[in-house]
C-alpha cells in the first residue's frame, strides 16, 4: 500500500525515524548488543536440530527400513528412471543446478550484498538471516552425512556420485534454506500485490530441486524430505532468534545517520520517548522487551505511561507532547491507538503503533507485523509518514478523531455484543460469533449528504466511514480506502433477504479486484429511500453528514460509543505522523 512520505516539516520534531546512531563522530562500529546471547541460542537450537535430523536418518536406515513406506521407496526411483526423456532430463539438470553448492553460494552472496547496499537503509538483519540460515543447514548436512551411512538408489544415476551419504539431500536442503528464505523475506518486506506469486515461486524451487534429484537417481524420497526438513529448521531457528526474540540491536549505519543529519533531524534526548500502554494487554515481560528494543535503537530511558479506564490514552499522549516528547510509542488495540492519535493530531510528533489488541485494524492495513516486539523494531528502523485522520462528532459524541473506521448499525451492534472474555480466549473470531447474534439488527432509515452534494435517502443495515479498507481475516470491505489519500470512504450495506446477503458477500469478497473509486447515482425508489435492491454502495468524500430516523448503535475504531441519531465526519489530511518500516520500491 503506497504511503505518502512527509517533507522536511515532518522530521523537524526530533528523531522521527528512530534510526540507530553510531554515537560520537569517528567512533568505530561494534557488534550489536545481544549478539552473544543470540548466537548461543542459535547454536544450542542447531545442536538440537542436528540431533533430530541424525536421529531420523538412523531410524530410516535402521529399525524402520523394513516398514512401509520405506519398503517402496525404490519403486519411486525406478518409476522416475522409466519416464526419462531428453527434454525432461534437460529440465531436471536445470532444477538440480538450482541447488548446487556453487549456485547457492553465489545467489546468497549477491542477495546479501543487495540487501545491504540497495535499500536506503541497509537490511542487515535480513541479510544475516539468509546467510546464517544457509550456513547452518550446510553445517548440519555435513554432520548428518558423517553420522548416517546410506547408499544411493540402485538406478542409473545421471550425475557423478559424491562421496557423501545419500541422506540427506544437500541440494534440497540448501535450496530450502535459500529460496524459501527469500520467499519469507518477500512476504515480510514487500507490500505490493505481486509479492504472493513471487513468494509462491520461490517456495516452489526447493520442491523442483527435490524432484529433479529423484529423477536423476541421486536420492531416495526420504533423503529429499530430510533435506527439506533440515533447511526449514535452519530458517525457523534463525528467524526466531533475529525477528521474534528481538534481542539483537541493529548495526549503526553511517549512511542513514548522514542522511538524517543533512535533513536537519536531531537526535532524541534522553527521556524524550514516551511509551503509552494498555496494562490489560501489555504485561511486564512485554514492556521489558519493548524497553530493550527502544534502548537498542538509541531511545534511552523511555518513560512508560499506563492508560486507565477513564482515560484510554488521549490525556497521556497530550501530556507527553506537553513534556517535550519527540516520539510516542503506543501499545494497545485500535481504541488505545485512536485515543493517542486524537491527542497527536496536528502536532507532528511521530507515533509508533505497537499492536497488542484483538483487532489491530490500523496495524494490519499499514502492513505492520502483528507481534509487538517485531512491530516496534521494524518501525524504529523505518521512516515517518503522514496519514489522514477522520474527525467525527454527533449528538452525545464530542468531537474526536478516528484512525481506521467508524460506523453505525450492524457493526456497532456486533461490537456491543462481543464478550470481552471471548475476545481474550479466541481473539478476533469472537467478533464473528457476535455478528451471528446481531444479523437481525433492524434496518435503519437515514439521510446522507456528502460534501456539497444533494441529500441522499437510504435504508441500511450498516454504514461504515472508512480511512482504511481491510478488516480481520483479510476481508476488504472498502477497496478504495487509503489512509493517505486526503479522503474518507463510505460503505452503505443494505442486503434484503438471503439473495441480497449472497450478492453483498459476493461484492465484498471480490472487492479487492476493483480498486478504482466506485461512484453511485442517486436513483430514488418508489418508497423514496434511494437505490432499490442495491445491497452495497460505495462513496468517497471529504465531509459527510449522516442523520438517522431513530437512535442507532455507533462505534469508533472498534469501541462502542453512545447511541445517537447523527454523525458528522470530515477528513484531516496528513494529520498524523507515523513511523513505518521502509518499503521496497
Amino acid at each position: 500500500m503506497p504511503i505518502a512520505t512527509p517533507g522536511r516539516a515532518a522530521g523537524a520534531t526530533g528523531d522521527g525515524a528512530g534510526a540507530v546512531r553510531s554515537g560520537r563522530s569517528g567512533r568505530s562500529p561494534v557488534l550489536p548488543r545481544g549478539t552473544g546471547i543470540t548466537a548461543a541460542r542459535i547454536g544450542s537450537l542447531t545442536v538440537c536440530q542436528a540431533v533430530l535430523v541424525v536421529g531420523l536418518g538412523l531410524l530410516i536406515t535402521g529399525p524402520a527400513r523394513h516398514v512401509w513406506p520405506l519398503t517402496v521407496e525404490d519403486h519411486v526411483n525406478e518409476g522416475f528412471e522409466r519416464i526419462r526423456t531428453g527434454p525432461l532430463t534437460s529440465l531436471s539438470y536445470v532444477g538440480s543446478e538450482a541447488g548446487n553448492t556453487l549456485t547457492v553460494i553465489a545467489v546468497t552472496l549477491v542477495t546479501c550484498v543487495a540487501l545491504l547496499l540497495v535499500p536506503r537503509l541497509p537490511m542487515w538483519r535480513q541479510a544475516v538471516f539468509l546467510a546464517v540460515a544457509v550456513s547452518l543447514q550446510a553445517l548440519v548436512f555435513l554432520v548428518v552425512t558423517e553420522s548416517v551411512d546410506r547408499t544411493r538408489p540402485d538406478v542409473d544415476r545421471l550425475d557423478a556420485s559424491p562421496p557423501t551419504s545419500s541422506y540427506t539431500s544437500g541440494h534440497t536442503g540448501a535450496a530450502t534454506a535459500l529460496y524459501a528464505g527469500l520467499g519469507v523475506l518477500v512476504l515480510s518486506r514487500v507490500r505490493r500485490p505481486w509479492r504472493w506469486p513471487l513468494a509462491g515461486l520461490l517456495f516452489l524451487v526447493p520442491l523442483i530441486v527435490g524432484v529433479s534429484r529423484l529423477y536423476r537417481g541421486m536420492h531416495h524420497p526420504t533423503d529429499v524430505i530430510g533435506g527439506m526438513a533440515n533447511g526449514a529448521l535452519s530458517l525457523a531457528i534463525v528467524w526466531r532468534a533475529l525477528f521474534t526474540d528481538g534481542s539483537v540491536a541493529a548495526v549503526p549505519s553511517p549512511r542513514s545517520g548522514h542522511v538524517e543529519a543533512a535533513a536537519g533531524v536531531e537526535e532524541c534526548a534522553p527521556g524524550s520517548t514516551a511509551v503509552i500502554f494498555n496494562p490489560t494487554v501489555t504485561g511486564e515481560a512485554d514492556r521489558e522487551k519493548l524497553r530493550r528494543i527502544l534502548e537498542q535503537h538509541g531511545h534511552r530511558a523511555p518513560e512508560f505511561i499506563e492508560t486507565t479506564a477513564e482515560d484510554p490514552g488521549t490525556g497521556q499522549a497530550a501530556g507527553a507532547v506537553r513534556d517535550g516528547a519527540a516520539l510516542v510509542v503506543v501499545c494497545g488495540g485500535d481504541g488505545t491507538i485512536r485515543a493517542a492519535a486524537d491527542a497527536l493530531a496536528g502536532t507532528g510528533v511521530p507515533l509508533v503503533v505497537v499492536p497488542c489488541g484483538t483487532g489491530n485494524l490500523l496495524a494490519r492495513n499499514l502492513g505492520l507485523p502483528l507481534a509487538p516486539a517485531t512491530a516496534l523494531d521494524a518501525a524504529l528502523s523505518g521512516t515517518p509518514h503522514r496519514l489522514d485522520l477522520g474527525r467525527i462528532e454527533g449528538d452525545g459524541l464530542a468531537p474526536t478523531h478516528f484512525a481506521a473506521m467508524s460506523g453505525a448499525g450492524l457493526d456497532a451492534a456486533m461490537l456491543e455484543h462481543t464478550d470481552d472474555r471471548a475476545k481474550s480466549a479466541v481473539g478476533w473470531p469472537a467478533y464473528v460469533l457476535a455478528t451471528i447474534g446481531t444479523l437481525r439488527t433492524p434496518r435503519m432509515r437515514l439521510t446522507v449528504r456528502l460534501d456539497d452534494g444533494p441529500v441522499l435517502h437510504r435504508t441500511a443495515r450498516m454504514v461504515l466511514l472508512a480511512n482504511v479498507g481491510t478488516v480481520q481475516g483479510g476481508l476488504t470491505l472498502v477497496p478504495a480506502a487509503r489512509p493517505d489519500d486526503g479522503r474518507l470512504d463510505l460503505l452503505i450495506l443494505d442486503p434484503r433477504g438471503p439473495g441480497g446477503w449472497m450478492r453483498a458477500v459476493g461484492i465484498l469478497m471480490r472487492g479487492h479486484r476493483h480498486t478504482p473509486r466506485p461512484t453511485t447515482v442517486d436513483t430514488p425508489a418508489p418508497d423514496g429511500t434511494g437505490k432499490k435492491g442495491v445491497p452495497v454502495e460505495f462513496f468517497t468524500f471529504r465531509r459527510a453528514e449522516l442523520a438517522f430516523a431513530a437512535p442507532q448503535s455507533r462505534e469508533l475504531d472498534g469501541d462502542p460509543v453512545s447511541h445517537g441519531r447523527r454523525l458528522s465526519a470530515e477528513v484531516r489530511p496528513g494529520a498524523l505522523t507515523v513511523l513505518l518500516p521502509t518499503r521496497e520500491k
